[in-house]
């Protein structure tokens, strides 16, 4: 009782990792032979890459898996002397019953430069009793003297159907009655990020009632139906009808306009329109949010945006 769902039914071995076979199917080859490189996973969150990383661990070790894992968190300690003390003294020691022990540095991306230069030190000088596995979400914002000393693995976003059918195997492992709808709208939210959609899927689970709505709510994301709906009145040059909607269905419930942005730039495509339609938008959306970024005032772009919508409705 009170167990968090996402460690709860955090796959323990590399066999039951969802949607990431291909990675997968590579990692287990080299887990049969005994060992591994270092590695750089990386991929948007929520998709499996600090899984992966515990499932070698327990692959590897068997139970006493921790005696040789050591799990640090690059953007709560990100600067050089975490590498230099922290990393080092593990790295120095012997590993336990093992050839090598292993340190996973979670979001390594938020290293110092000069923090990975003296990580990449360190991987050099520990190479023969320590594997580092890096995770990410942009594998450019690592030095190319670490990739170039790890095997990359780039995570994937999770496909609709298996988030929601592991989010139905959940419900009906605890007894939750939701419907797909509300399922599939747990997904529309968490946009791939299966760890989003089980914390989702939790609070659910603790509501009295839900709906689909409920989900857009508690979320602070408009629907998307709203999102085109907005988009399409601007395009009529209706701009009054679709300022007021912009400010009582988003703005009202908390979005930024970064937030709006980002829902619109994703259902420009989902729109029925000529594709030269839909490339002036999204040039519209990104410069908007280049100057909202820069700091003018969201509204007054917001509204700038939808006139510059109104101007380009008028080659429809």
């Amino acid at each position: 009782m009170g167990e968090i769902w996402t460690e709860k039914y955090r796959p323990k071995f590399l066999k039951d990792v969802i949607g990431q076979e291909e990675v997968v199917s590579k990692l287990k080859n080299f887990v049969d032979k005994g060992n591994i490189p270092h590695l750089l996973f990386s991929g948007p969150a929520g998709v499996g890459k600090t899984t992966c990383a515990l499932a070698i661990a327990r692959e590897l070790y068997g139970e006493n898996w921790r005696r040789n894992f050591l799990e640090l968190n690059a953007s709560d300690e990100r600067g050089i002397d975490t590498v230099r003390t922290k990393i080092k003294d593990f790295a120095r020691t012997k590993p336990l019953n093992a050839k090598f022990k292993i340190i996973l540095l979670d979001e390594a991306d938020s290293l110092t430069a000069d923090a990975q230069q003296a990580l990449r030190r360190t991987m050099e000088n520990y190479a023969s009793s320590t594997r580092f596995i890096l995770d990410c979400n942009y594998s450019s914002r690592i030095i190319d003297p670490i990739q170039s000393r790890c095997a990359i693995f780039r995570f994937k976003p999770l496909e609709k159907e298996e988030v929601v059918k592991h989010l139905e195997y959940i419900a009906k492992n605890e007894n939750v009655k939701v419907t797909k709808k509300i399922l599939e709208a747990i997904y529309d939210v968490s946009q791939g990020d299966l760890r989003k959609a089980i914390n989702l899927l939790q609070t659910v689970a603790s509501m009295d009632k839900v709906d689909v709505d409920a989900i857009y709510d508690m979320t602070s994301i408009a629907k998307p139906e709203d999102v085109r709906k907005v988009m399409a009145l601007a395009l009529k040059s209706k701009i009054i009808e679709a300022r007021d909607m912009l400010i009582d269905t988003m703005l009202s419930y908390g979005l930024s306009g970064i937030d709006i942005l980002k829902q619109m730039q994703k259902e420009v495509w989902n729109l029925n329109l000529d594709s030269k339609i839909k490339l002036k938008m999204i040039e519209a959306i990104g410069d908007i949010e280049f100057r909202i970024v820069e700091g003018s005032d969201e509204i007054i772009q917001l509204e700038t945006l939808l006139a510059k919508f109104g101007v380009v409705g008028k080659d429809l």
